[in-house]
């Protein structure tokens, strides 16, 4: 298996993906998007990193961050998937005991976004896939993204974190 790189330490704005495993839609099971949620949020507290931008599907996670000096991106997002399962599995009333559980694929992908056009385009990205998907008909309609507080609505999952572009 390859060993796909990082480059930390660019002072550039991130996109991140990372799927379930054998991309099944995972997140849709009750209490999984909502724990994801409160993970990232802990994991924006802990290491620092301001959040542009997110969405999350039934099988995969886009973020869109910006990085403190010094912050290893992969640890970071290993952090949220780690903590993210345990706690879902702790609560889940699915599948027999003693199966190996597993909610997330081993990798994650990463950009580095080196232009604001680049760091707005990803946004726009997150915001649509509901849309391309066909889960929803406008972005507005996916609760699961940070679409609607760039629309000014502040009773969203998460808040974002304001950065000049």
């Amino acid at each position: 298996m390859t060993k796909l790189r990082h480059y930390d330490d660019l002072g550039t704005v991130r996109f991140v993906t990372f799927s379930c495993y054998y991309r099944l839609p995972s997140l849709n099971h009750p209490g999984a998007k909502e724990i994801v949620v409160e993970e990232l949020d802990r994991a924006r507290a802990k290491h620092g990193f301001r959040l542009l931008g997110y969405v999350l599907m039934p099988d995969h996670v886009h973020l869109v961050l910006f990085p403190p000096e010094g912050m290893k991106l992969g640890l970071v997002i290993r952090e949220i998937k780690s903590r993210s399962a345990r706690r879902y599995f702790a609560t889940a009333q699915i599948g027999p005991s003693g199966v190996t559980r597993v909610f997330w694929q081993r990798r994650c992908y990463d950009h580095n976004c080196r232009t604001p056009e680049t760091v707005r385009e990803k946004i726009r990205y997150c915001h649509n896939n509901p849309v391309k998907r066909g889960l929803v008909s406008d972005p507005s309609e996916w609760k699961w993204s940070s679409y609607n507080w760039y629309q000014g609505i502040k009773d969203v999952p998460l808040m974002m974190d304001p950065i000049a572009l």
